[in-house]
């Protein structure tokens, strides 16, 4: 669309209803502030400005709006006095001459960019005011959309509206586009000659009407204007988003098992033909290959796995883990910025922190890279073909060279060569009869401990 717009996110609200010590818009909806999900709706429409109107955490707020290559410019909005007044707080921005304004809300998180181009469609195409509706069957509540010979004449709150329009399904949902060259003047006129003695945004479809300029609305799918404003609604627009978002990767080729038990990050991205299995969880930063296998229980954040690469049952993938093709990081492991090569076994109840495995090493049962000091991090390097056997203490900083074999239950502190066979454990010794004695001591101990008064 070669058109120039301004998008005006209202997002200076106190948020009192989310009984929260931040703002609402900062609240995350897919581990990502609800605002940034606005800008990016904003910014599929082909809106590259954004005037940002904030209050409380002001510049916090700003902050997360960040996304992309979208302007964002902040304008403080000083005193509540209604949603027009909203609008104006940004009138700097509004008086450079866009061609298209549209006005959004920071708490409306799973809008997308499809009303919005629509909108901004209508305003091409001469309307001056477009209001941006929706359906539902539960309106009490909500302002009615009167619409006739194809114009919207009215919005109609509910304690105004009669028996008839209160009848009406089609709802405001506080989006609105304007045409640019005369949002100012349109604006200006909003008056708070109400209850309130507030500024009300809606009153621009009669205003712009009584000056015989076109109003009309577009409708959108009512789950995207859902709003939010307690922690419930947060929990139900969470619901929405992840199961818009599994479908969508489901269509395009992933297998999910138990959908409904996954849940994605908003930066998720998943593989054609990956299988993933009830209960998993991604954190931000993850990217799965196709045909990757993420069994059940599996916690993974910040990680990547390559293709034909198989995770858990009951794993945890941390930031900076990095699975090769073919490789396996089995049940009850955690993995920490390693990278595991391919081919490369990473079986079971092992703990894997700063270090790097080689292309088909076997890591046994219960090992450990003791990689922290209490101060620092240091890293342990795996060769290929390594063998590690089980109840293996690696500490770092260590360096096991290619075809290498750790006894099991080895404590190593040096580094081993290449071929070699390292053996860090005490020597076995027998003490006949002790056991008994131990036992017998123990047992005297336990009926001691009984006979006290």
């Amino acid at each position: 669309m070669e058109r120039t717009c301004l998008a005006v996110i209202l997002a200076a609200g106190d948020s009192t209803r989310m009984k929260s010590s931040k703002s609402k818009v900062l609240h995350p909806i897919a581990n990502r502030p609800m605002i940034a999900h606005v800008v990016d709706a904003v910014a599929k429409s082909d809106i590259s400005s954004v005037a940002l109107v904030v209050g409380r955490d002001a510049d916090e707020v700003a902050s997360a709006a960040q996304v992309g290559s979208v302007k964002i410019e902040a304008f403080l909005q000083r005193e509540r006095l209604g949603t027009g007044h909203a609008v104006l707080a940004a009138r700097e921005a509004i008086a450079r001459g866009y061609d298209d304004i549209i006005v959004t809300c920071g708490d409306v998180p799973l809008q997308t960019e499809g009303p919005l181009t629509a909108a901004r469609q209508l305003l091409a195409e001469g309307s001056d005011v477009v209001v941006i509706g929706f359906h539902t069957d539960k309106p009490t509540g909500y302002g009615r959309l009167l619409v006739k010979d194809g114009e919207l004449i009215a919005i109609r709150e509910e304690r105004d509206a009669t028996d008839a329009e209160r009848a009406v399904k089609w709802c405001n949902s506080g989006l609105m586009a304007i045409n640019g060259r005369k949002a100012l003047d349109l604006l200006s006129r909003i008056g708070n000659g109400n209850a309130k003695g507030e500024y009300y945004l809606t009153d621009l479809v009669e205003i712009a009407r009584s000056i015989g300029g076109r109003v009309t609305a577009v409708d959108a799918p009512e789950v995207e204007m859902m709003g939010c404003n307690n922690r419930a609604e947060l929990a139900v627009i969470e619901r929405f988003w992840q199961e818009r978002r599994r479908h969508e990767m489901m269509i395009s080729g992933v297998t999910m098992i138990a959908p409904e038990t996954v849940s994605l990050s908003y930066d998720t991205v998943i593989g054609q033909d990956a299988l993933i299995e009830p209960n998993v969880v991604f954190g931000p930063g993850t990217t799965i290959d196709g045909g990757a296998v993420i069994h059940a229980f599996s916690h993974i954040e910040g990680a990547h796995v390559s293709a034909g690469a198989t995770v858990g049952p009951f794993a945890r993938l941390r930031p900076g883990a990095d699975l090769a093709a073919g490789s396996k990081v089995g049940n009850f492991c955690e993995v920490k910025n390693g990278k595991i090569g391919e081919g490369a076994k990473v079986n079971h109840l092992t703990y894997i922190g700063d270090a790097k495995i080689g292309a088909a090493a076997n890591i046994g049962a219960g090992t450990i890279t003791c990689n922290y000091d209490g101060v620092n991090k240091y890293e342990t390097l795996i060769g290929a073909n390594t063998f590690i056997g089980s109840n293996s203490s690696l500490v770092a900083p260590v360096s096991i060279g290619d075809n290498a074999y750790v006894a099991s239950g080895s404590v190593i502190t040096a580094d081993v060569p290449a071929d070699a066979l390292a053996l860090g454990r005490a020597r076995q010794e027998l003490k006949p009869g002790r056991a008994t004695v131990l036992r017998e001591r123990a047992l005297a101990i336990k009926a001691a401990k009984k006979a006290k008064p």
